[in-house]
């Protein structure tokens, strides 16, 4: 990124992440380890430097930002929708931080630079994942790319917005031969 535009970038703040994070109970005491939303769309985002205190958190959207890397998420294991759509984000962390997201369901990741099938192998662990996006992506753009997707992450459902049929799941299988 060029020099002459990180003065414009922001890095996640506990004041940031407080302002406009949300507690289950208005009662609880607004602290990082109590908030279970925060939305942070087109916030000229490029650091999550405050997230991996943020261990409550179930619902998070850091869409329309400046993120190259999620590696601070690692802590918010209670996930259960991370939208990330329309950043910088090349590439995904590994299994075992997906490994950790049991309770990850939904995963917003269109108009990224994702463009490995690497990437959706470390996706396959996360054991609970319904419904992904990919769309815009260079990923997309690769030969038999919904079919490897839905044949690589075994608990999706929907693809891009689509729901998975059957067919899709077998089209292409062949029995043994001795059948």
């Amino acid at each position: 990124m060029e020099e002459e535009f990180l003065e414009y970038l922001v890095c996640v703040s506990e004041k940031l992440l407080l302002e406009y994070g949300q507690t289950a109970d208005e009662r609880d005491a607004k602290k990082l380890r109590n908030l279970v939303m925060v939305r942070l769309h087109a916030y000229f985002l490029y650091d999550l430097r405050s997230m991996p205190y943020c261990v409550s958190l179930k619902i998070c959207d850091l869409s329309c930002n400046f993120l190259t890397n999620i590696d601070a998420l690692e802590y918010c294991i209670n996930l259960i929708k991370l939208d990330l759509h329309n950043n910088q984000l090349e590439l995904l962390p590994g299994p075992m931080f997906w490994r950790y997201m049991k309770n990850l369901q939904l995963l917003y990741l269109h108009d990224n630079g994702i463009s490995t099938l690497e990437d959706v192998h470390s996706l396959s662990f996360c054991p609970n994942l319904i419904a992904l996006t990919l769309y815009n992506t260079p990923l997309c753009l690769k030969i038999a790319y919904r079919h490897i997707v839905v044949n690589s992450i075994f608990s999706l459902k929907a693809l891009d917005y689509y729901v998975i049929s059957d067919e899709e799941i077998t089209e292409g299988w062949r029995l043994p031969e001795k059948y």
